[in-house]
């Protein structure tokens, strides 16, 4: 899992390893830049895209980010609060797939992130592994028969996902969200086949990814909490298990993130979470992503550089700056292809005149 690129003068690079192709089960992106999911809370009230997320999405993609994973996106009613994406129905798939369509066409790839908001919904009654409340708010555990609903659940969206023509489909398995309740001994004190060991609260996930599987043959990444910040819970070593398990699964890529279990805040800087993204990477064989507080081109390029992550997930420089990777590509001596409809008209620096 080695990666090259050559140095360059004045602390550029000839050839960058972030604005260079990455090729993952047969998908090439055009650069390692991944937008990270993030819940905007704008869809309709039926759970399906608004124009303003058309607008959001869409000016991403022209800012030539070269994977875009559309924010988490609920597999049943059930799963949602007033704001959530959904996947239970085809009428959100059609919206769905005229997005997808507009992001492609400025040369990005698509990705959606399934999930379900489990015992951290906001309205109505939350389901969990367990029954253990949420800030107060009472959840209620699901059965064995509950839970195969929702494996199945999973499934039947990951083929709208496909119809629709995405090209990623990544699993919610991070922030106290239901598949990580499963995964995380602070929330699961189940005592069937489904609690306990490891391999038991991974069950849940197993069972989502060989449904998913069944439908999606192209990549398929995860979203993890590597670490919950709470003494008894979930750490490093423990997703390393988790990770040798998703890889014999044909899970293509873990995206690292941290927290969210419970409300223990981590220590926040540049790059925080990079280390699990690393541990993931290196000692569990498997491509990762990192996240956490990455803004400069320069320090995305040493992430890669060092052999600590595949892609570089970029979330509040993005909501900032939608043309982050013109940004990052000027920090770092890079030129890159302008939108198509801006070739021929002036434009900063950073991008290539006509492409």
């Amino acid at each position: 899992m080695e990666t090259e690129a050559t140095n360059n003068n004045e602390g550029g690079y000839q050839v960058s390893i972030l604005f260079s192709p990455f090729t993952i089960r047969g998908m090439t992106l055009k650069n390692r830049i991944m937008m990270s999911p993030m819940g905007t809370v704008a869809a309709d009230e039926h759970g399906c895209l608004s124009e303003w997320q058309f607008i959001h999405y869409g000016a991403r993609a022209v800012g030539q980010a070269g994977l875009i994973i559309i924010e988490v996106t609920a597999v049943e009613e059930r799963g949602a609060d007033p704001g959530s994406l959904g996947l239970w129905n085809d009428s959100q798939m059609d919206k769905l797939s005229e997005l997808i369509r507009i992001i492609k066409r400025q040369g990005a790839k698509v990705g959606v992130q399934l999930g379900h908001a489990g015992r951290k919904k906001e309205t109505g009654l939350g389901l969990s592994s367990s029954g253990l409340p949420f800030r107060g708010r009472r959840t209620e555990a699901l059965n064995v028969a509950g839970i195969l609903e929702i494996v199945k659940a999973f499934g039947r969206a990951a083929y709208r996902a496909k119809q629709a023509g995405v090209d990623v489909i990544e699993l919610h398995a991070a922030h106290g969200y239901l598949i990580n309740d499963f995964l995380s001994p602070l929330t699961n004190v189940r005592e069937d086949h489904y609690g306990g060991s490891h391999e038991n609260r991974y069950r849940f996930l197993g069972e989502i990814i060989d449904s998913v599987r069944e439908v999606w043959e192209g990549p398929l990444f995860v979203r993890v909490s590597a670490n919950e910040y709470e003494e008894g819970g979930n750490g490093i070593e423990d997703h390393l298990i988790f990770a040798s398990y998703m890889k014999k699964q044909g899970v293509d890529l873990i995206d690292a993130s941290s927290g969210g279990v419970t409300d223990r805040k981590p220590e926040v800087f540049p790059g925080y979470q990079v280390r699990y993204a690393q541990a993931i990477r290196q000692q569990g064989q498997l491509p990762t992503a990192a996240v956490g507080l990455i803004t400069t081109g320069k320090q995305a390029e040493d992430i890669l550089r060092e052999g600590s992550a595949d892609l570089i997930a970029v979330g509040r420089a993005l909501m900032r700056d939608p043309y982050w990777p013109r940004t990052a590509a000027e920090q770092l001596g890079e030129t890159i292809p302008e939108p198509n409809s801006y070739r021929g008209l002036w434009f900063p620096r950073g991008y290539t005149e006509g492409g």
